[in-house]
């Protein structure tokens, strides 16, 4: 055999080993409670496929074998030091949207945890708020907060500002949201747009801006709650899109901007999971009446009054599919609380990483088929739509 392909086959073996050991020890650390975030998986993958092979390629012999061993070190030691968390003492967390979902897990859980808490609720007298009064403890405080509302804003601010002194405040968790309705954006209410712009993008940023003060005398963090559909384009989600697409955006700058204060800020990008964020059908109903009353005659026949009475079919249909089990939002954002090195963005939830990197780096064609396989919650088309398919499938019958 011939010296060089078995001193090769030799190398390729021990490359294989190392890298193996390096994917074992990773998993048991997912295994053991290891949050693996976007940015640390890409550069677990990275590292595995791209990194490996220009190693065995181009460094020759041992110091190949060396350099991607000491790689893999360094790596591991990275992924170890993320999950450091910071001990919770004089912690104190503002959480909007508190009432239910997301902000109400969090609320009980961070309670558990020994941090202090500020609720924040729509209503302080819904069954979510005495909920969080009975079963958390005295240092938890529901407070009335309507992000929209900036007398509101600014009652809970003194209220907290007495409460933590000079300590100042650690983290504000943005996560007050709406969904709205869905319907084609052509004909989706103004209102909606307006409420979702209003909720979840100006009313975090009134709040981030009234907070920050606070925020700065603990050197602390903010978290915003924003969707996977700030970075896929799914249809009928035009105005939530829109609005959580601009909290995404926001959370990046304030990034920049804050970092040089010592403020770390984070955001959550979840998939589908089940809240109160669908509203109710007495909501749906008001929404359908509004588009049919508001909408330009010639553009609801185009659409049809069947169609449009077809959305709220598709609300239940999305809240069925969409994940009962909270936590691995709740735990994201724990992390993004209380690790020593938190994560940039966070994408809980099935699929919250996978469509929206094929978004951005697969042909558009590619990505438009995949968001019309998981975003098709209905078979129905626009009346005008289905008379043209009606009249050309009956000329091709006729031809």
């Amino acid at each position: 055999m011939d010296t060089s392909f078995s001193e090769s086959l030799y190398f390729l073996m021990l490359y294989a080993s190392i890298t193996t050991l390096y994917a074992g020890a990773v998993i048991l650390r997912v295994k053991g409670g290891l949050k693996l975030g976007s940015w640390s998986l890409i550069w677990c993958l990275l590292l595995a496929v791209l990194v490996e092979p220009l190693c065995f390629l181009k460094v020759p012999g041992y110091a190949g074998l060396l350099l991607l061993s000491l790689l893999y070190y360094i790596s591991l030691s990275l992924l170890g030091k993320s999950q450091k968390l910071l001990p919770v003492n004089n912690k104190s967390v503002l959480i909007t949207g508190c009432d239910s979902g997301f902000g109400h897990a969090l609320a009980k859980h961070l309670d558990s945890l020994g941090v202090t808490v500020f609720a924040g609720v729509l209503n302080e007298q819904s069954p979510g708020s005495d909920e969080l009064r009975r079963c958390s403890s005295k240092r938890l405080l529901v407070l009335q907060l309507d992000v929209t509302n900036s007398a509101q804003i600014r009652k809970a601010y003194q209220q907290i500002q007495a409460e933590v002194g000079e300590t100042g405040l650690w983290a504000i968790v943005n996560n007050a949201g709406i969904l709205g309705y869905l319907a084609d954006g052509e004909i989706l209410p103004m209102t909606v747009f307006k409420k979702c712009m209003a909720v979840n993008f100006l009313g975090a940023v009134e709040l981030s801006q009234t907070f920050l003060p606070l925020l700065r005398r603990a050197r602390g963090r903010m978290v915003n709650v924003s969707s996977m559909a700030a970075k896929v384009p799914v249809p009928m989600f035009s105005a939530y899109c829109a609005s959580k697409a601009a909290l995404s955006m926001f959370s990046e700058v304030m990034r920049h901007e804050l970092s040089s204060w010592g403020i770390r800020v984070s955001v959550i990008q979840p998939g589908g999971f089940r809240t109160n964020i669908f509203g109710t059908r007495e909501e749906w109903s008001c929404y359908q009446e509004e588009i049919l009353s508001q909408v330009p005659q010639d553009v609801k026949e185009d659409y049809g009054e069947e169609y449009i009475s077809s959305f709220q079919k598709r609300m239940p249909k999305m809240s069925a599919v969409s994940s009962v089990d909270l936590w691995p939002v709740v735990h994201n954002i724990c992390h993004a609380l209380l690790a020593v090195r938190p994560e940039h963005v966070y994408a809980p939830g099935r699929l919250a990483s996978v469509i929206p990197f094929v978004h951005s780096f697969f042909p558009a064609s590619v990505s438009d088929l995949l968001i019309g396989v998981f975003f098709k919650f209905h078979k129905d088309a626009p009346a005008r739509l289905q008379r043209s398919t009606g009249s050309a499938k009956g000329e091709r019958e006729h031809n």
